[in-house]
């Protein structure tokens, strides 16, 4: 009983350890990308907040932060954390 269940909770320890690394890589390679992006959009939002429209600006602001490394990849970050946290639970319970 204990070796079916072993057979049967390894391709999903596996898999999840590969979207897993995947998922890393990505928001890895990515994070470059996503700072650079929102210093562009928050410096352009700033410009709007103070030449054109409030409104305009603050949106632009808050696109920017959720573009920023402190805003949705975060949250990607976290998510795949939790992923990591039930891949070690899976392994820990099954595998002892």
């Amino acid at each position: 009983m204990r070796l079916l269940l072993k057979l049967l909770a390894a391709p999903v320890v596996l898999a999840l350890a590969l979207f897993i690394w995947i998922g890393f890589r990505l928001l890895y390679c990515s994070a470059f990308l996503f700072g650079l992006a929102g210093t562009i959009v928050g410096l352009l939002g700033l410009a709007v907040l103070v030449t054109y429209s409030v409104q305009n600006g603050v949106i632009l602001l808050v696109i920017a932060f959720l573009v920023s490394p402190m805003g949705l990849p975060m949250g990607a970050a976290w998510l795949l954390g939790k992923l990591q946290d039930l891949r070690y639970a899976i392994q820990d319970r099954v595998y002892g």
